[in-house]
């Protein structure tokens, strides 16, 4: 079995994670920013050391590209992830797929392999969405499924507008999105959560990926005092949101730990101690790796809330802000991952993503899946997210042997 450069790759991994830090000691490349760009011209310096042809397209994805003379007309494998960041982030999210992606090309290189088709290794633009919504923005319109005009004009939480940043740090692009064609894209990637790391399990072959929905729910009550208006005489928008969120967790509980439910913002008005919230805005994001039963979520999530009016005297709109399918990923690759594991003693079992990754997107277009390797306690986005060196290195060695095995 073929093995990576171990070594070459934790430095770069450590090397690639001081790029952005803060006087704080916060973690930050948000798209298209300063520290950003810092973070592409070293990727970028890297990929040409390998001696990787270095495109770019308008959306500002990066790619490495490994042909040859005898192979350069056959359709490509790719891999890859991203390396921009939440904030205050952790080192290992997206950059261990690019770098590893990148490791396993140079090490096939120095161990003389010959592949039958070109490898490229990609750094997809904005795939958090800190700075630009939606996330996974360059693989999503690198599949055809955003047009790279409407996302180059996107405006920014800060005001600045994604074409203009893409061109002021130098990374506007010159290629369509699309112009390679891939026969398969592979993404090797922390799990972000903390099944194989509490199981005590080396590597998840991915086999799907939830499906996910955001809305964005507004609720308008009645402002009223805190002290002299009674409980049967309210119109409290607030009261009406709790309603919601805890009606989400019974419908999570009730799914057998199939769909996942999450309000990760709120905000109400007029926002005082002593007085009954007039207006509620809060998001929902409901997942599910069954597009039937997330559609059910949806339904449910909708009805209740015509009940909601009905009951606590409420008006309610929603919006929707995000809406993917569920992704099942390729069979004979993930059967691949689960042989070359095997073969290589390590243990493994199939998963689901929870989490979007830049590889659904992917799947629109070719063959796809995912290799997972064991974050510590499941933390991600988050400064303290960990993967043990054992780890890191063992996904990337089963890596470089599923990409040998296809490329063959």
């Amino acid at each position: 079995m073929l093995k990576i450069n171990e070594q070459r790759l934790l430095n770069r991994i450590n090397q690639l994670g001081e790029i952005g830090i803060d006087e704080n000691g916060a973690r930050t490349r948000a798209a298209a920013s300063d520290t950003e760009k810092a973070g592409r011209d070293q990727v970028v310096a890297w990929m040409k050391e390998a001696g990787l042809r270095v495109a770019v397209d308008y959306i500002g994805n990066i790619f490495g590209i490994w042909e040859t003379e005898s192979n350069k007309h056959e359709a490509p494998i790719m891999m890859g992830s991203h390396i921009d960041t939440v904030i205050n982030a952790g080192k290992y999210d997206g950059c261990y797929g690019v770098l590893a992606g990148l490791e396993v090309i140079q090490s096939l290189q120095e161990q003389q392999i010959v592949t039958k088709c070109p490898l490229v290794v990609g750094a997809f633009t904005n795939e958090e969405g800190i700075r630009y919504s939606p996330d996974m923005m360059g693989s999503l319109v690198y599949a055809g499924g955003l047009d790279v005009k409407e996302a180059l004009a996107i405006v920014g939480v800060d005001g600045t507008i994604l074409g203009e940043e893409l061109k002021r740090i130098g990374y506007e692009g010159t290629e369509e999105p699309g112009f390679i064609k891939p026969r398969a894209y592979i993404e090797l990637h922390i799990e972000q959560g903390p099944i194989l790391d509490v199981e005590g399990i080396s590597i998840g072959a991915v086999e799907n990926l939830q499906g996910i929905s955001w809305q964005r729910i507004e609720i308008k009550g009645v402002a009223n005092h805190a002290g002299t208006t009674p409980t049967n005489m309210r119109v409290d928008a607030g009261l009406a949101a709790a309603k919601v969120i805890t009606f989400m967790r019974d419908r999570c509980n009730q799914s057998g730990g199939t769909t996942v439910a999450t309000t990760g913002t709120i905000a109400f008005e007029p926002n005082a101690i002593n007085v009954i919230p007039s207006k509620a805005v809060f998001t929902v994001d409901v997942r599910n790796p069954n597009e039937e039963r997330l559609i059910a979520e949806e339904q449910a999530l909708a009805a209740y809330l015509k009940e909601l009016e009905a009951t606590d005297k409420v008006q309610i709109s929603t919006e929707q802000l995000v809406r993917f399918q569920p992704v099942q990923f390729d069979e004979t690759i993930v059967s691949m991952v689960e042989q070359v594991a095997n073969e290589m003693h390590l243990s493994n079992r199939r998963m689901t993503s929870g989490a979007g990754q830049d590889a659904q997107m992917m799947a629109r277009i070719c063959p796809s899946a995912m290799i997972f390797v064991p974050s510590v306690n499941g933390i991600s986005h988050n400064p303290k997210e960990y993967t043990k060196d054992e780890d890191i290195f063992a996904g990337a060695n089963v890596f470089i042997n599923v990409i040998k095995n296809l490329a063959q």
